[in-house]
C-alpha cells in the first residue's frame, strides 16, 4: 500500500510538471517519453501532452525512431512525427541558445540579425509538367528492384493490439527479429528471435497475427506498372526531412489490384487501395508510400487496413542505396485493433556465408534494457 501511495504522489508531481512545461529541448522530450512509458501512462494522454509542447530544437527523424522504440503507442508516434515536422526550421540539438547547458545570449547578440536567406519559389507544375514528373518517377519505380544489390539486413517488428477497439488500450503482443536476405531480387525472411529469445526453424505463419512483405520493390512496382493503370493526381509539394518532394495521390481499383489480405490461412481477398507517394524533387527517388484498402467486403473478418512505408539512404559496400527503413500498419479484426511497426537496420552486402549474429542478450545489436533484459529496437 505504501508503494502505491508513493507512486501516486510521484505521478501527481510529474503531471503537474508536465502542465507547467511548455517548451522542451530534445533531451527533455526524451526524458518525458521514457518516464511516461515507464509509468504506463495511456497512449492518448501522452499524445495529448505532446500537442502542448513547443520544441526549442530540431527533432531529427532518427531521434523520432528512437523515441518510438521506447514503447510509444500509435497516437504518441503520430504526435512525435508532428513535432518533428514543426521543428524542421529549428537549430539541431546543442546549437540552440536555449538548449540545456548552452550559454545565454548577451543583450547585444540577442538583437543581431543575419541577412535573410532568399526564399525558394516553387511553381506548381502544369498538367504537361506533371506528366513528365510522373513518367520520371515511374521509370525510377519500375527499375528500383533491378538496381538493388544482393544484401542482408535485420528487420525488427513490434506488434501491438487493443482488444477494446477504442484505440486507447494498446498492449504489446511480441517483438520479432528477422534476418532478411535480398538475393536476385527476391526477399527471404528468417525468424531469429521472438521477445529477445532465440528461436530455430520458426515459420512466420506460426506466429499468427499480421505480418508484411514486399517492401523491397513489389508494392512500388505494382503502383507504377502500366498494366495496373493506376489513377494518379499531382497533389502538392511536400517536405520530408527538409527535402522537397513531389506528392502524388493514387488509386488502384479492385479489378486491377494484386493486394491480398489473408485471414488465418483460410480466407483470402483482393482489395483495391489508394494512398500517396512522396518522391524527391531533385532525383525522383520514392521516399514514402501510404496505402489504404478501400474495397474490403463487410463480411470479411479483417477491416480498415492501412500501411505507411518510409525509405532512406544507406551505404552497402561503400555505395549509397535508397532502401526501406521503417513501416507501420494499422488493421482491425472484428473489434480488435492492431498496430505494427518495423525498422530495418544493419544493411550489408550479401556474400556466401554472410550472416548477422544474434544472441539472447543482444538480439538487436544494442545493449539490453536493464529493466527487463530485452534488447532495444535498433
Amino acid at each position: 500500500m505504501k508503494r502505491i501511495c508513493l507512486f501516486l504522489i510521484f505521478a501527481s508531481f510529474f503531471t503537474a510538471a508536465l502542465f507547467a512545461q511548455r517548451q522542451m529541448t530534445v533531451a527533455q522530450l526524451t526524458g518525458f517519453i521514457k518516464t511516461s512509458v515507464d509509468a504506463k501512462l495511456a497512449d492518448k494522454d501522452i499524445a495529448a501532452e505532446l500537442k502542448k509542447i513547443q520544441l526549442t530544437e530540431k527533432l531529427e527523424p532518427n531521434a523520432v525512431s528512437q523515441l518510438m522504440s521506447l514503447g510509444a503507442g500509435p497516437r504518441t508516434s503520430a504526435a512525435l512525427r508532428e513535432l518533428a515536422t514543426a521543428s524542421e526550421s529549428l537549430p539541431p540539438p546543442g546549437a540552440s541558445p536555449t538548449a540545456a547547458g548552452a550559454p545565454a545570449a548577451t543583450p547585444a547578440a540577442r538583437f543581431t540579425m543575419s541577412p535573410p536567406k532568399p526564399a525558394v519559389m516553387l511553381t506548381v507544375p502544369d498538367s504537361v509538367e506533371q506528366e513528365k514528373i510522373l513518367d520520371a518517377i515511374r521509370d525510377y519505380a519500375l527499375n528500383y528492384s533491378q538496381n538493388l544489390p544482393n544484401f542482408i539486413c535485420t528487420q525488427v517488428t513490434r506488434r501491438q493490439e487493443d482488444p477494446t477497439g477504442s484505440g486507447d488500450h494498446y498492449r504489446s503482443v511480441d517483438k520479432i527479429q528477422e534476418l532478411l536476405t535480398y538475393y536476385e531480387h527476391h526477399e527471404n525472411y528468417k525468424i531469429m528471435a521472438v521477445d529477445g529469445k532465440l528461436v530455430d526453424n520458426k515459420d512466420r505463419k506460426s506466429l499468427g497475427g499480421a505480418t508484411s512483405e514486399g517492401e523491397f520493390g513489389s508494392m512500388m512496382y505494382e503502383i507504377f506498372d502500366p498494366v495496373t493503370a493506376t489513377e494518379f493526381e499531382w497533389t502538392k509539394f511536400g517536405k520530408l526531412d527538409g527535402v522537397i518532394m513531389n506528392v502524388f495521390s493514387y488509386r488502384i481499383p479492385q479489378e486491377r489490384s494484386h493486394y491480398s489480405i489473408l485471414y488465418r490461412d483460410t480466407d483470402r481477398i483482393i482489395s483495391g487501395y489508394h494512398g500517396v507517394v512522396y518522391a524527391r524533387k531533385n532525383d525522383n527517388a520514392i521516399i514514402r508510400i501510404t496505402l489504404e484498402c478501400d474495397t474490403i467486403p463487410a463480411s470479411f473478418p479483417v477491416q480498415a487496413v492501412k500501411e505507411d512505408l518510409y525509405y532512406g539512404t544507406v551505404k552497402i559496400s561503400g555505395l549509397e542505396f535508397v532502401v526501406p527503413i521503417k513501416w507501420e500498419s494499422h488493421s482491425r479484426d472484428s473489434h480488435i485493433l492492431s498496430f505494427n511497426s518495423a525498422e530495418f537496420a544493419l544493411y550489408r552486402k550479401y556474400e556466401t556465408g554472410s550472416s548477422i549474429t544474434f544472441s539472447s542478450d543482444d538480439t538487436d545489436d544494442k545493449k539490453p534494457d536493464p529493466k527487463d533484459q530485452k534488447p532495444k529496437k535498433p
